[in-house]
């Protein structure tokens, strides 16, 4: 299980890539910075969905540490 399935590692302001809707075939990933979790369950098996500063919403794959 990724990182990015489980809400406890997902903060505000953490720098992450997330999958859209529109890019799950392709698997094409968007990097920002979380502004609000928007998945209310403790776990989810595609990601936590969050919007990023960007106002884009997606499933988190992967958190970017510096």
């Amino acid at each position: 299980m990724s990182e990015g399935t489980k809400k406890a590692n997902i903060k505000v302001g953490l720098e992450v890539e997330i999958v859209q809707k529109q890019d799950q075939r392709t698997g094409e990933l968007t990097s920002g910075f979380v502004k609000r979790i928007l998945t209310k369950a403790a776990n989810h098996h595609h990601g936590i969905k969050v919007m990023l500063e960007t106002g884009e919403v997606g499933r988190v794959k992967n958190i970017i540490k510096d």
